[in-house]
């Protein structure tokens, strides 16, 4: 159904948010007394709230004090099914992050994974970024034994928590040709479900589509990777891969083909803007270049790099370089707040420089960032025509806000537990910190029975 209203049944109305403080953008000065006004699932207008409501007298009108409205997070990659590790028992702590692959993640979570976990991981993976502002998000997922249709099982927990969701399967020879071949069909297969789906409703966009999404160079044949990569191009859709998230892959590629990952990728002709690489945290100086050069996406890891031992991204460096950067919880910690701070954080250390990443930037990669890295049109920022994808915090802070200080005190102070309600291409999905879609301590309950599920196997 066409959200293009009827002009013969006069002006659309629409909602006018009235919020203490607004941020439209995070390289934008926040406005205070400025409103949005949010009609069939856009942004109509933005302004001071005086002209909104007496242009539009019959709209509904919201009063936020000591509120900030600013958009929704979008959280450039995350691991669904990562939650059902949280608190697995361990003998040791992986050695490296080879080990934490070769001896952890992939027998004791990935290859554990069945429908059933899958889609309690989801829904209350969905429930917990709602609740921290995230409003869009790409998913990967690596289960080889819920293929086939591990995706469309991922998929109704996100349709009913109405959030955004990118929605791919990492295909990888790591469990042999017969399981790589079903995870690219997966991909495909999924991918063209959704724009059926937008068809059969008449729509020209839709909440839910997909990408291709491979594991890594030394998981994947070059054959393997430019089939995923000429697949996604009939589609057009962009490619994802870890890339260089510990030493190993840099090291063993090399070895195998005597220059390092990216150069790999480079020299197959498929690192350009339909490539997003994650994590690249270690990178040589001819690596940065052509992620600079090729115009190649990447997304960034601050908190799970540190978990897995991996090391610090070089992200000031690619940013400065003119690099495409999105933030994401990895399915670690899935509050972009926290994630937020890390960013900030992690690299004045590395550098020993508190000048870098301040907190425009950050809060950049959280909204229009990683929605340029998911090549996102209108998803981001509040303004005319731009999705209504947008949070209301809490601005009840310590200390006085003001338009200079705002975007610190949000990223340094805040957190999921300071969002109040939450709006999705211009649906309510979060109310008062109430839910609106699924219940959470259900969806909490039958996430502690598939975690036990997974750990008893493990």
């Amino acid at each position: 159904m066409s959200t293009t209203a009827d002009a013969s049944a006069g002006p659309a109305t629409g909602t006018i948010l009235c919020p203490d403080w607004l941020l439209t953008d995070a390289n934008t000065e926040p406005e205070a007394g400025h409103a949005v006004r949010v009609v069939g699932g856009v942004v109509d207008a933005v302004g001071p709230r005086g002209t909104l409501t007496a242009n539009h007298p019959d709209d509904e009108v919201i009063d936020l004090p000591d509120r900030i409205v600013l958009p929704g997070f979008v959280n450039a990659h995350v691991h669904m099914y990562g939650l059902l590790a949280h608190g697995i028992p361990q003998d040791a702590a992986p050695a490296g992050f080879w080990s934490f692959l070769e001896k952890y993640w992939w027998p004791k979570v990935e290859d554990g994974l069945d429908h059933e976990m899958v889609a309690a991981a989801a829904d209350w993976a969905c429930t917990e970024m709602l609740r921290s502002g995230t409003t869009t998000f790409l998913d990967i997922l690596e289960a080889p034994n819920a293929l086939p249709d591990g995706l469309a099982v991922q998929a109704e927990a996100v349709k009913q928590s109405g959030l955004r969701g990118i929605l791919s399967f990492e295909a990888t020879e790591r469990s042999g040709s017969k399981v790589a071949a079903a995870g690219l069909d997966e991909n495909v297969r999924f991918i063209k479900a959704c724009r059926d789906s937008e068809k059969r409703a008449g729509r020209t966009t839709s909440l839910l589509s997909g990408l291709v999404s491979i594991h890594t160079l030394f998981t994947c044949s070059d054959t393997f990777v430019l089939e995923a990569f000429d697949r996604a191009s009939e589609l057009g859709v962009l490619v994802h891969a870890h890339c260089n998230e510990g030493v190993y892959e840099g090291e063993w590629c090399e070895s195998a083909h005597g220059h390092r990952s990216l150069e790999h990728y480079d020299n197959l002709g498929v690192a350009g803007p339909n490539f997003l690489a994650s994590q690249v945290v270690h990178l040589s100086d001819a690596e940065r270049r052509i992620l600079a050069d090729r115009n190649v996406r990447c997304s960034h890891m601050p908190l799970a790099n540190g978990e897995v031992g991996g090391g610090i991204a070089p992200i000031p460096e690619l940013l400065d370089a003119g690099v495409t950067v999105g933030l994401g919880s990895d399915g670690y910690v899935n509050d972009l707040y926290e994630v937020m701070r890390g960013a900030f954080l992690i690299h004045k250390a590395r550098l020993r420089d508190p000048g870098v990443m301040n907190a425009r930037r950050v809060l950049e990669m959280a909204t229009t960032g990683g929605a340029q890295a998911l090549a996102l049109d209108l998803v981001g920022r509040l303004a005319p025509g731009w999705s209504a994808d947008l949070q209301v915090l809490d601005g009840r802070f310590p200390t006085p806000v003001t338009a200079s200080n705002l975007a610190e005190q949000v990223v340094l102070f805040r957190s999921g537990q300071h969002v109040e309600s939450v709006m999705v291409s211009g649906s309510w999905r979060v109310r008062d910190g109430e839910v609106v879609a699924g219940d959470p301590e259900s969806q909490r309950a039958r996430l502690h029975q598939q975690a036990l599920r997974l750990w008893s196997a493990a």
